[in-house]
């Protein structure tokens, strides 16, 4: 299949590295609006670079969509209406009227439509969801989330992303609903703007912040999103059931130190990055594309 990438940047060359390493990929093309930046990234990893978006929609069968997420409506809207296939970094946009206009496109188009929520591909929480789905958890009490960057993304990022709520937390929101199969039915979240970085207050976002979510049947889950990890990358579930507790996300290398027990405080290197702590996930999110 001749893939098409839209966005070269951290999280665009890292899918450009597990695109051409896929047996069904047979080409890639890349964009961006740097051009520089598609034609490096295009040269490090053995594909091509083209000009823009409309020579790309028309060369290729499938198009990767990991640009800014300002602008990821239009790019959906204009490979449905190209016919192509899609896989897009999430979200879909940022306000509930857009999103339900592309993804009324979409289904008109017929095209599939793929959002990149790599933790569904990840061994511990696919393995929660099939404990809560088969019964062995029991009935579901409660569930603690917690996603901490190790530090904030640059202010650019930052400005275009929507916010810690729908640029961060909505892995975790996505990531509940997943594996339990239920739905929220009430929410009270709080934040604030804690790590001195000014980029936050300025444009009216938090970088610390904590949500309760009442699901459907009365469990509850508390979900933290942090924008600084001093110590690293630390993205953890934890299911409460009335047979078993599991955790997902505690393999040896988070970054916590242990203050009992026989820890050793961090001698095991810690997870830095997301994509070092989900390397396996994003490759096989874009193997199931």
């Amino acid at each position: 299949m001749k893939v098409g990438l839209i966005g070269a940047g951290r999280i665009g060359a890292f899918h450009a590295k597990n695109l051409v390493s896929l047996e069904g990929v047979s080409s890639l093309s890349i964009v961006d609006v740097d051009s520089g930046r598609s034609e490096r990234v295009a040269k490090e990893v053995g594909a091509r670079a083209l000009p823009d978006v409309s020579s790309l929609l028309a060369e290729v069968e499938a198009v990767v969509i990991a640009a800014a997420t300002d602008v990821h409506a239009e790019l959906i809207s204009a490979s449905a209406e190209a016919g192509l296939p899609i896989f897009c970094e999430k979200p879909i946009s940022l306000d509930l009227d857009s999103t339900a206009s592309v993804l009324a496109a979409v289904e008109e188009s017929g095209v599939p439509l793929q959002i990149g929520f790599q933790r569904r591909f990840d061994p511990g929480y696919v393995e929660a969801r099939r404990l809560h789905k088969s019964g062995e958890l029991g009935r579901l009490y409660a569930a603690r989330l917690a996603t901490h960057d190790p530090e904030p993304a640059h202010d650019a990022y930052i400005r275009a992303s929507g916010g810690l709520f729908r640029d961060m937390m909505v892995h975790d929101f996505d990531i509940l609903r997943w594996t339990t199969g239920m739905e929220v039915v009430e929410v009270y979240a709080a934040g604030d703007a804690l790590t001195g970085n000014e980029a936050f207050p300025n444009i009216g976002d938090v970088d610390t912040a904590a949500a309760l979510l009442t699901l459907e049947g009365g469990a509850v889950a508390v979900i933290t999103g942090v924008r600084h990890d001093p110590l690293g990358y630390d993205v953890r579930m934890e299911l409460f059931g009335s047979r078993e507790s599991v955790v997902a996300g505690t393999g040896g290398k988070e970054p916590l130190r242990a203050l009992d027990g026989d820890a050793e405080g961090g001698s095991t290197p810690r997870h830095q990055h997301f994509m070092d702590r989900f390397e396996s996930a994003y490759r096989d999110e874009l193997a199931a594309f």
